[in-house]
C-alpha cells in the first residue's frame, strides 16, 4: 500500500524483546528513489545514539498503533555499528552494516533491492512475482567499491526544497508517499499554496529532471500550468489505484504498474 513518510515519523521501533527507540528520519537511494534506512532515535535507552534500521528488518508496520515492529533483538541493536547521521554514509559502512545483520547488498544488479525479493515480501511471505510489471524509477547501479557514492539523501533535509516546473518555480516539497512493499518513494508532495493560493499535488520522482543539493530544488518535466490542474492531494482519502489511474491521465505520463522494468541510463 500507500503511505506518506510522514506517518512513520515518530513511530516506535519495537524489537523483538523491546522498544528500542522512534523513527525520526529515513535515507533514500536519490537514484532509485527507494528508502535504503529508517534512523532510530534510542535516547531512552541508549543514551542518545542513533541507528539504522535497514527494510530488510522490518515487519508490517502497525499503522494505527503507530508502531514499526523490526525483526531484529535489542541486543542486536546495541551492538551494530555505530553511525554518525551527522556525515555522509559510506559504502564501506553499509558493507559493515548489511554484513553484521546478515543482508544482502542492493547494489551491482538490475533490481531496487539487488537479486533479492522486496523487503515488503519478505514480511509478508508473498513471492517475488508480486509486483510482475513493477518499472519504478532505476538509474545505472550504484558502484561496488568502498569509495563507491551510496548517493543516500535525508527525508527531512529534501523537506522544503524548492519545485521548478519547465516555466517557472511551482511550490515546495511538502513530504513523500512510500509504497511500503518495495519501500520505493512512488511520489513527492507538492505544496504549491506560495504560488498560487493553491492545493498539495502529486509527482512522481520519474518526472524529476533534475535535484540540485547545493540550490536545495528539484527540477521537473511538466509546466506549471499542468500541476495548477492537477488532482488535488488529499491526505486524509486513501490514495488507490484508481486514484493513481487519473494522476496518471492527467499528466498524460505511461503508469508505472505497466509493462516490462525499465532502467534509465546514468
Amino acid at each position: 500500500m500507500l503511505r506518506r513518510v510522514k506517518d512513520l515519523e515518530g513511530c516506535a521501533i519495537g524489537a523483538t524483546d523491546g522498544t528500542i527507540g522512534k523513527v525520526v528520519d529515513l535515507y533514500f537511494d536519490d537514484e532509485a528513489w527507494v528508502i535504503r534506512y529508517v534512523v532510530a532515535d534510542t535516547s531512552t535507552w541508549l543514551g542518545g545514539r542513533e541507528v539504522l534500521i535497514t527494510p530488510y528488518s522490518i515487519g508490517q508496520p502497525g499503522w494505527a498503533a503507530d508502531i514499526l515492529p523490526v525483526n531484529v533483538t535489542r541486543d542486536q541493536v546495541k551492538n551494530s555499528p555505530s553511525i554518525d547521521t551527522d556525515k555522509p554514509i559510506s559504502r564501506q559502512y553499509e558493507k559493515s552494516y548489511l554484513g553484521y545483520y546478515g543482508y544482502p547488498y542492493y547494489w551491482g544488479s538490475t533490481g531496487l533491492w539487488g537479486e533479492g525479493n522486496y523487503p515488503g515480501t519478505l514480511a509478508t511471505g508473498m513471492g517475488p512475482d508480486v509486483y510482475p510489471g513493477y518499472s519504478g524509477y532505476l538509474k545505472a547501479p550504484t558502484g561496488d567499491t568502498e569509495n563507491a557514492d551510496p548517493h543516500l539523501r535525508s527525508c527531512n533535509e529534501v523537506k522544503g526544497y524548492h519545485i521548478r516546473a519547465k516555466d517557472g518555480e511551482i511550490g515546495h516539497v511538502q513530504g513523500f508517499i512510500v509504497d511500503d512493499l518495495t519501500w520505493s518513494i512512488r511520489y513527492l508532495i507538492v505544496d504549491t499554496s506560495n504560488w498560487w493560493m493553491g492545493h498539495q499535488v502529486l509527482v512522481s520522482p520519474e518526472w524529476i529532471q533534475e535535484v540540485s543539493w547545493s540550490e536545495s530544488t528539484v527540477t521537473i518535466a511538466l509546466d506549471r500550468q499542468s500541476l495548477k490542474d492537477a488532482p488535488t492531494y488529499d491526505s486524509d482519502a486513501p490514495l488507490d489505484r484508481d486514484a493513481e489511474v487519473g494522476l496518471y491521465a492527467h499528466y498524460k505520463r505511461p503508469e508505472y504498474w505497466v509493462g516490462q522494468p525499465k532502467r534509465a541510463v546514468a
